[in-house]
């Protein structure tokens, strides 16, 4: 079905807040005088984007890209003088400042981010989702913890248009529902064998071997090459994974995907007391059950928090450090004790020059994975209910998975990661793509699945949206080592373990430096970036 924009309310008279995509907009990274003055609060009727926006990426984008320093302008000392410094206002910053301060009361501590704003919500089942923490720390993706599992977290799947033609929504938790999808007569054999009754794949291995073997695919290779899925089948799994790790089954490990119970594995006589060694760390975490969420300590108002502040400069001297901050129209520099980086890795070596060359390298070898989540508010929340279910996964939209949230909200997942050219280079290419895309096609999509998905329940896309709120992570989850990507893992040495660790009066912090991509990880690397700066 297709809907005009007329019909999708694109032409509604609401508030768009907006920035200009891909386009420096602060003084610094396109050479003009003066800063583009943030909007007040937005109406309720209104369409917002927050998060990586442009202009909190702006001025990272120019010290990458060597165009900084010739509009900055020389430093101004502020005169301050702070116990610990912390850049970035995530789990981690925020883990680090806590330690700080339980470790020494008196302290004074100075957190420094990018974004305009630190804001708490409520986390969406369990789990912290991208918007739950508007800072440029580290953060998880959308979905319960059961997204971790597989495809039991999702009772409905939206067989698309964009990957079969029409839309079809399937509920798979009815009996049958396979003999339901849109798909190839032989696609549905298949799918009922991989459930129901998968042979052993690797006859005459050990189990050893079996896991060595799927540790050398990816699901997408299992079902192709191993089992000789029907390209319909392939194509109906592959979207399983992106909710949790943020890319599909064309980058999820096959190794992983017999860890969190997939389809396909059953046959193969693998034990399920113990994860594989291959496993990847989050996989291994969760082999037991969900593990518990790392606790996000509230900021403490003995620190010092300046948003819209990202540091530009770290430099270990011999008294202190000194941290440079650009505050809109100058950087500003603040003297410290001790710095805690917090921020994404790939960063770092554009704060700290004066680091060893290996070091710089394997900082910058950590490509985070972007993600995308909408909240969109609903005038009546009916057609959702009379829909039937609460969790949709789709097979090829641009959205991969819709949640209602009682009472009137429903939050949509995009991962725009290019998964067939791997984790690391498909982020990377995914981040790009997603820079350039405008936010008008970000709300005409939302619009449009939300028509396609609750339409036959009576919605109006035009009218029953009160507002939506997007949350653009660049860099999103952090990387995670794992097969087939990672030939070093499990046995090392890591990239993680020469980029970590104490240089000066500078430690760096962030789950890229575990590396995890769940909150637990950024929580683990604050502790010990704090005890590795302790007296």
């Amino acid at each position: 079905m297709s809907f005009s924009p007329r019909a999708l309310g694109m032409d509604v008279p609401i508030t768009r807040r907006d920035f200009f995509d891909g386009i420096a907009v602060s003084c610094v990274a396109g050479g003009a005088t003066g800063r583009t003055a943030l909007k007040p609060p937005d109406p309720p009727d209104a369409f917002t984007v927050r998060g990586d926006t442009s202009e909190a990426l702006s001025v990272a984008h120019a010290l990458r890209d060597g165009r900084f320093w010739a509009h900055a302008g020389p430093p101004v000392p502020t005169g301050e003088s702070h116990d610990l410094v912390v850049v970035g206002g995530g789990r981690g910053g925020r883990s680090a400042a806590a330690e700080w301060l339980r470790r020494h009361p008196r302290a004074s501590v100075l957190l420094l981010d990018n974004h305009e704003a630190l804001s708490d919500r409520e986390p969406l089942a369990g789990r912290e989702a991208p918007g739950d923490r508007e800072t440029s720390g580290d953060r998880e993706a959308i979905g319960s913890r059961e997204a971790l599992a597989g495809p039991a977290a999702f009772d409905a799947v939206m067989c698309d248009a964009e990957s079969f033609g029409a839309d079809t929504l399937v509920e798979t938790s009815s009996p049958g529902w396979i003999d339901r999808l849109p798909i190839a007569w032989q696609a549905r054999r298949d799918l009922r064998a991989l459930h129901e009754d998968p042979p052993d794949w690797f006859p005459g291995l050990p189990a050893e071997g079996k896991q060595e073997r799927l540790a050398e695919l990816t699901y997408a290779q299992f079902l192709r090459e191993v089992c000789g899925a029907h390209p319909d089948a392939e194509r109906f799994c592959r979207t399983m994974p992106s909710p949790g790790w943020g890319y599909d089954t064309r980058a999820f490990g096959a190794i992983d995907a017999w860890g969190t119970g997939y389809p396909g594995f059953a046959g193969l006589g693998l034990g399920r007391e113990e994860p594989s060694r291959y496993n990847s760390p989050t996989v291994r975490r969760h082999w037991h059950g969900p593990a518990p969420v790392a606790a996000v300590p509230p900021l403490d108002r003995r620190v010092r928090v300046r948003t819209s502040s990202p540091v530009v400069s770290v430099r270990d001297g011999a008294g202190s450090a000194t941290v440079g901050y650009f505050d809109g129209h100058q950087v500003r520099t603040v003297e410290a004790g001790a710095v805690i980086l917090a921020c994404w890795s790939a960063v770092v070596p554009y704060l700290v020059p004066e680091l060893p060359e290996e070091r710089r390298r394997a900082l910058r070898q950590a490509t985070r994975v972007p993600l995308l989540e909408a909240t969109v508010r609903l005038r009546d929340p009916g057609a959702w209910r009379r829909l039937g279910v609460r969790r949709v996964r789709w097979t090829g939209a641009y959205w991969c998975a819709s949640e209602f949230t009682p009472p009137d909200t429903v939050r949509m997942l995009a991962t725009p990661c290019r998964s067939e050219l791997g984790p690391g280079t498909g982020s990377a290419a995914g981040r790009r793509e997603l820079l350039r895309t405008p936010y008008s096609t970000l709300e005409h999509t939302v619009r449009d699945q939300l028509a396609r998905l609750l339409g036959p329940a009576g919605f109006d896309p035009g009218g029953g949206i009160a507002a939506i709120t997007v949350h653009r992570w660049g860099h999103a989850l952090a990387p995670e080592y794992c097969r087939p990507w990672h030939a070093f893992y499990p046995d090392g040495p890591f990239p993680a373990d020469a980029a970590r660790g104490r240089f000066g009066r500078i430690a760096i912090a962030g789950s890229d430096a575990e590396p995890a991509a769940r909150g637990e990880a950024a929580v683990a690397a604050a502790l010990r970036a704090v005890a590795e700066l302790a007296p």
